[in-house]
């Protein structure tokens, strides 16, 4: 583990006759201070990273040997 925090929000901006809804990412600062980011993402680019991230800690779990890597 790194030791940093990720957490995961809903975030409701605008004004309520129009709001607006975005998933907020925050992945807070290591143990050796490094400063943390945090991305505002709509539901559509949420299930898109959620997709990633699932396919590649899939394929560091299952690693398969690549062909081309000799």
């Amino acid at each position: 583990m790194c030791g940093r925090r990720i957490e995961v929000r809903r975030l409701h901006l605008g004004r309520p006759e129009r709001p607006v809804g975005r998933i907020a990412l925050a992945v807070g600062e290591d143990r050796s201070g490094e400063p943390g980011v945090w991305a505002a993402l709509t539901p559509q680019e949420a299930r898109g990273l959620a997709r990633m991230l699932l396919l590649e800690a899939g394929a560091m779990e299952h690693p398969v040997a690549d062909p081309f890597s000799r």
